[in-house]
């Protein structure tokens, strides 16, 4: 029981959350971390989230290729393997008193990007007239994870889920986008331009902060650096 405990603290303790889902996803994690098998592994598990991305690329691909919406649904599938291997991966590795903090943190980093990218090319697949929908949700993205390192370099704390709204909360709005994409044509339209427009938003606001801690480290680095100022010797008059 004690050693039940203590690998439920490290899942907890090893990333400061604040999301709105964070209790009911800390439970549902740890329920799945203790029922893993032994021989599925950490870096399984990153294979199986960037799998998952895959998986929503396939679906719009097939919705569009095929004229049908209903394989969105592939796409909203995609999403729920994407959480559980990006969630599980390094939880599980924490769970076992296996972690690895910064060869996780590096993998974990390309596992996100690999992501990234099929989720563009997935957007890209579902909206060929407008390739510029899948290019914005690419970049916009990918600045949020270079703010978030710039962050880290500063600060040395390591924050995505950090507000109310964190991946997960993002991966299930975008998933009933998706489901609305079946009754309602032209949600994901709408949605594929405000998404990146929000995020782009909350990356100028997080950018401001970033860029006035770093003016505040500078400010500390230089007075350190500042050489001690010793008073000239003033000789008495003969």
């Amino acid at each position: 029981m004690q050693d039940e405990s203590e690998a439920k603290s490290r899942v907890r303790n090893s990333r400061v959350r604040t999301n709105i889902l964070r209790e009911s996803e800390f439970r549902t994690i740890e329920f799945l971390c203790r029922h893993t098998p032994n021989w599925i592994t950490p870096n399984m598990m990153t294979v199986v989230g960037v799998t998952g991305s895959m998986i929503i690329a396939l679906g719009l691909y097939l919705a569009n290729r095929l004229d049908d919406d209903i394989y969105v649904t592939v796409s909203v599938l995609g999403f729920v393997v994407q959480w559980y291997g990006d969630s599980m991966d390094g939880r599980l590795a924490y769970y076992r008193n296996k972690a690895r903090r910064w060869y996780g943190w590096a993998l974990d980093l390309m596992a996100d990007w690999a992501s990234t990218c099929f989720t563009s090319l997935g957007i890209y697949f579902y909206f060929p007239e407008y390739p510029f929908l899948a290019l914005l949700f690419c970049g916009v993205y990918l600045g949020t994870m270079i703010v978030t390192l710039v962050k880290f370099n500063l600060t040395q704390d390591y924050t995505i889920d950090s507000g109310l709204v964190g991946p997960t909360e993002l991966r299930i709005i975008t998933c009933l986008m998706f489901l609305i994409e079946l009754g309602v044509d032209g949600t994901l339209f709408v949605f594929a331009f405000l998404a990146p427009g929000i995020l782009l938003i909350i990356n100028f606001s997080e950018l401001y902060k970033v860029l006035k801690l770093g003016n505040e480290k500078d400010r500390e680095v230089s007075l350190r650096k500042e050489p001690e100022v010793v008073p000239e010797h003033v000789e008495e008059p003969v």
